[in-house]
């Protein structure tokens, strides 16, 4: 293997179906024990990236490593390191979650595969429910016996590709928990989800729109760089005055928060001079520091779509 302080460690990544770039011209380097979240909206190519990562497509163009080895060339060494997650659960519903793993570990050609399975079940706490039939299990269930299969052969890296949908708020913490524990052992995780509590979990970030990298880095530098003035408002009527005050020049999204508004634009000076008529009366005013979901919706709406 290469001596790349990078676990993922790749630029100009590109795919495209016919005419349509789905992935355009993408770098991203992971290093090991980092949990990076990748982010953006549905259709954005997130999952394409994920499956030109472990070799499940190949890419048009790009260059660079995945675990050491050539992400292009090298796909049978780097499958052999990857536990990939997809978001649909895609388990055998009849037979029994011992049962599932001891297949994945057949398919994985584990030499000790009672051995594997024994210990998958005990690192999620499946012991007890060896022998449920996995289409009878809940979605956190599923999300165990899912995790549980990527991890049986000892994996480098795991792509998780929104692992935490459809599942309860118990369930997604749980998950989180563990996969901490797993980057504190070295393990190293891409996540894509659209959940902005999960990504502020995550180590550092990168976010996609229609195939272009938007935005990366930790948190505090994602929101910095979007350079994002918010005002929060509060007040009676919010919904008429959202409608009053959105489109206004400056004003880039108005957006409802609970009982207040956040009002958000990139040119603070025009921002502030089209709602100041509003800043009077009734209305309270306070300027806020943008959040990670201010910053994304705003990436989002300024996106263009490439399917036009």
């Amino acid at each position: 293997m290469s001596a790349s302080e990078f676990a993922i460690d790749v630029r100009s990544v590109t795919k495209k179906f016919d005419d349509r770039t789905v992935v355009n011209d993408i770098a991203m380097q992971v290093r090991p024990g980092e949990i990076y979240g990748f982010l953006g909206p549905n259709g954005s190519g997130k999952t394409t990236f994920l499956r030109m990562l472990c070799g499940l497509l190949t890419p048009d163009g790009g260059s660079g490593q995945c675990l050491g080895f050539d992400f292009r060339r090298d796909t049978p060494e780097i499958k052999k390191r990857v536990g990939y997650m997809t978001q649909r659960f895609s388990f055998y519903e009849d037979l029994t979650i011992e049962e599932n793993l001891g297949f994945i570990a057949k398919l994985y050609e584990i030499p000790e595969r009672k051995t594997a399975v024994e210990k998958s079940l005990e690192r999620l706490g499946m012991v007890e429910r060896r022998r449920q039939l996995a289409g009878t299990l809940s979605g956190g269930w599923k999300q165990r016996l899912a995790l549980s299969a990527c991890l049986i052969h000892e994996p480098q890296l795991l792509l998780l590709d929104e692992p935490t949908a459809g599942v309860d708020p118990k369930a997604r913490r749980d998950f989180w928990e563990e996969i901490h524990k797993l980057a504190a052992d070295g393990l190293t995780v891409l996540i894509t989800t659209h959940y902005m509590d999960e990504a502020v979990r995550c180590h550092r970030l990168a976010y996609i729109a229609y195939g272009n990298l938007l935005a990366r880095g930790s948190v505090d530098e994602v929101v910095k760089t979007a350079n994002l003035t918010t005002w929060e408002v509060t007040g009676p009527e919010l919904p008429v005055l959202a409608e009053k005050i959105r489109g206004q020049p400056g004003v880039e999204q108005v957006v409802a928060f609970g009982t207040t508004l956040h009002v958000s634009g990139r040119d603070a000076a025009q921002l502030r001079e089209s709602v100041s008529p509003w800043m009077t009366g009734a209305y309270r005013w306070q300027q806020i520091e943008s959040g990670l979901e201010d910053v994304f919706i705003s990436l989002m709406e300024t996106a263009r779509d490439n399917f036009s």
